[in-house]
Parts: C-alpha cells; structure tokens; sequence
C-alpha cells in the first residue's frame, strides 16, 4: 500500500505484496484506456480512487481505468520509456529515476505529508530521534521510501546509520516490535502504528514529517506524455484530486463504496480500517490537492546527496510541475 511502500532505489517501483490488477470491462470508443500501477494489494488507503471510479470521475474525463496491484511492475523504468503513461510513486524514486535519464515528471501530489515513521513500544522511551542512538531498528527493506525515511530522522537526530543497529525485517514490522527483536521498526504512519493501538498497545511514533518536509507520493507521467497529451495528464490528475476531496468530505461513504473493491473489507475490523482511513486522510493534499512543494523537492534532493545516491541536486524544476494542481 501506499503507506507501507518500499519502493527499491535505481528505479524498481516495489511498494508491497503482490497483488493483481483489477480487471476491466472493453473500453468504449469514447474513452481512453489507462493501466495504474499502484504496487500493492487493494485496500482502503486507496479509497479516492474507488470513490472517482464509483462517482464516474474518470470516465466524466474520458478516462476507462485499470489500477495495477502488481508487486513486480517495473513502473519507473516503464513510465521513463513511455511503455506506461502514468504511475503512482514516491518522490525519491522520481529524482533517481531523472538521475539514470528517464524522464520522468511528478504532475499531482496524493500524500502533502511524507508518510514514513518510527514506531517503538512507550517503554522503549525513544521520543525524539536522538534517542534511537544505539537501538535496533527493523525496516523493510534498505532502499524505498522507507530507508529514506529512517535516513532523514537519523539525520533530525544528529546520527548516522553507525550509530543504530539496523535490522532488515520485510513485512513485518510489528510481529518483530512486539516479540522483541527489535526497538523501533520503519513503518507507514497510517498503518503499522493504526494495527498496534488496535492491538492495545501503548506506542509512540516519529513522523519524518515533523521534521522534515519532503516529496511524498504522487501521480507521475513522462515527458513524452505531457508534450503530446497534456489534456490526458491534466484529466487523470483532476480526477484523483476530486476523489481525495470528496473522500476526506464524506469518509463514511468512501469507507462503504471501498468495500466494493478491496477483498474481505466488509469482513474486517471495521474500527481499525476506518481508523487507517482517518489517519490517510490526515496526510492527503487536499487543502490544495495535487500542490507539490518546492522546498519539498529541495530537502529530498539534499536527503539522497548526502546519502550519495543523487550526483546533485540540480535540475530540480523539470522533475516535477504544479501546472494541474487546483
């Protein structure tokens, strides 16, 4: 899911567990085919999506969409040689992507809040990211959204990778918290922590965004796309920021109209996938929906420099455009 993607470096959109695309009816003449990847398995976090499918947003744009669950599209390297139109990513993968020559462009925000974190248990007494000096620390895996994340609190926290134990864990953050093998795990703020209270446990997070703004994810096309059909681009994006709007304004029906699409919703604990929703909610770009931040860009930029996976920061303003934001 989104907030629990790990997107691997040089490119690899992997985000999560395999999943499978949504099968889609014929297209009608009159509407433009469109394949999404997401890179994880259906689940609330995406409700604006469902919502704009529901609502007919998309196909009030001309649009018929498929969205992609696949955990093995290659969706960066796709989207950079044109095979794919758009995708869902994070903000990292799009400088890496434009540091290898793929162009790639970042058109409309989904997240205005970077969504990674530290969860640990309140006993572990790790409230501030200098605190996590010496601990273990479970993450995904060392690359993604994740890694970058538990990168930029090291940094808040004047530390290095050094000076904690880092533990790479998979999927698995919270069974490896709570049995102990590690401290603290990297963990998507509207998730992980949502299942532990579920769970009755008593936790404390860092956000990476109460300490650094960076570029979250976000609706990405290529170049090409932009130059030869802006009007596609510009319809795609006005119609996920119309779901994120109507989803943050009426959660309850986007909570009933996810169920149409995301397995065993209806059979699940209503109150902790509400509560997942909530907390998505929180982290949307919806005061401004699709706005990227420059100064974002700048601080994710500066984040991959200092870890030597960026040559430089240059370039910045043809990695991403406000142009179809509202």
């Amino acid at each position: 899911m989104f907030l629990r993607k790990t997107a691997l470096i040089l490119i690899v959109l992997t985000l999560g567990l395999t999943g499978c695309a949504l099968a889609a009816p014929s297209s009608p003449a009159s509407l433009t085919p469109v394949s999404l990847p997401l890179g994880y398995v259906p689940n609330v976090q995406f409700a604006p999506l469902y919502v704009a499918m529901e609502k007919g947003y998309f196909k009030d744009a001309g649009i018929d969409l498929t969205l992609d669950y696949s955990f093995e599209t290659d969706a960066m390297a796709l989207v950079g040689a044109n095979k794919l139109q758009f995708a869902m990513v994070s903000g990292e993968q799009v400088l890496l992507a434009r540091a290898q020559a793929l162009p790639v462009v970042y058109i409309s925000a989904w997240y205005q809040d970077f969504p990674v974190g530290i969860v640990s248990l309140t006993s572990a007494g790790i409230t501030s990211p200098a605190d996590l000096k010496g601990k273990s620390i479970g993450v995904p895996v060392l690359s993604g959204a994740s890694y970058i994340g538990l990168r930029a609190l090291l940094s808040a926290g004047g530390l290095e990778e050094k000076d904690v134990n880092i533990q790479v864990v998979g999927f698995n953050q919270v069974e490896a918290l709570v049995s102990g093998q590690v401290d603290a795990a990297v963990v998507y703020v509207a998730n992980e922590p949502v299942q532990l209270k579920a769970r009755g446990y008593d936790i404390q997070v860092l956000r990476v965004a109460d300490y650094m703004e960076l570029v979250s994810n976000g609706l990405v096309t290529n170049e090409t796309t932009l130059a030869a059909n802006p009007a596609l681009a510009a319809a795609l994006a006005a119609a996920i920021q119309k779901g994120i709007v109507y989803t943050a304004a009426h959660p309850e029906e986007a909570y009933e109209i996810s169920k149409q699409y995301v397995e065993n919703l209806a059979q699940a604990d209503a109150a902790t996938q509400q509560a997942v929703l909530a907390e998505s909610i929180g982290m949307w770009q919806i005061e401004k929906p699709g706005y990227t931040s420059p100064a974002s860009w700048q601080n994710m930029a500066d984040v991959l420099t200092g870890m030597g996976m960026l040559p430089n920061a240059s370039g910045l303003e043809q990695a991403y455009t406000n142009q179809f934001s509202q």
